[in-house]
């Protein structure tokens, strides 16, 4: 009886922790999904973008986090891990990146003040880093030191990828010119353009810095399977908004 006690006890602490895993697409999927298709209303989500109304819809949630500030979770509403999850050829596979883009305006609104683009990053962290299994990216302002640190290294960002020293961390960096996304998607770009990375996209982090070259506007991805999660590199708080 006593070691009957301890498997079910052991079992029910791993059911709540997986459960604890799961919140984020639980969320998406049985509140933020169902209350836009029945009322056209995304709580307790702030966006809902779907492309068609079957069962499992495709498309995406904007989440407030739950830690607050100035920090959204840009979600896919269908199940899916990392970016390791993710394919990474044919036409329909959605950017997310570029989505989570396109909802900037919710930091705006959350700073209730003008938000330059170069203020502004996207992020996903790596397997270790993240304590959730559905994908999300976070989406929030950039640490003021690594706002200056882009702004002063820009000149030497190139459309090929390069390394980038900052905080005592290395990273690959490459720039993207255009005031949107568009077609290019750095989970993409990242699997096709750094050696070893597209069979170990799971051990990778991704930061996506909006930024103002002297060509255009664009943005600077960086990458890294060395470094802390890039969700570090974000500043809920929004210190670059004052």
């Amino acid at each position: 009886m006593l070691v009957s006690a301890v498997v079910a006890l052991t079992l029910g602490v791993l059911a709540q922790r997986q459960q604890q895993r799961d919140r984020l697409r639980m969320i998406v999927q049985q509140q933020c999904v169902p209350h836009w298709l029945a009322e056209q209303r995304p709580a307790p989500c702030s966006r809902v973008t779907l492309q068609d109304s079957g069962p499992d819809p495709q498309g995406y949630a904007v989440l407030h986090d739950r830690k607050g500030g100035v920090h959204f979770l840009l979600i896919p509403t269908r199940t899916t891990g990392g970016i390791e999850s993710l394919p990474i050829s044919g036409s329909a596979v959605p950017n997310y990146f570029a989505a989570a883009w396109s909802e900037r305006a919710l930091l705006t609104e959350g700073a209730q003040a003008p938000l330059p683009r170069s203020a502004i990053g996207l992020a996903v962290n790596q397997r270790s880093a993240r304590s959730q299994d559905q994908l999300h990216i976070h989406m929030s302002c950039l640490r003021p030191e690594l706002a200056r640190a882009l702004q002063q290294q820009r000149s030497r960002i190139g459309p090929a990828w390069s390394a980038l020293e900052f905080a005592g961390h290395r990273y690959q960096a490459l720039r993207i010119m255009g005031a949107e996304l568009g077609a290019a998607d750095p989970v993409r770009l990242l699997a096709e353009g750094v050696a070893g990375a597209r069979a170990a996209l799971a051990d990778y982090t991704l930061l996506l810095a909006g930024e103002q070259f002297a060509e255009g506007p664009g943005f600077v991805l960086l990458a890294s399977a060395n470094a802390p999660g890039a969700e570090l590199l974000l500043d809920p708080r929004c210190a670059l908004a004052r």
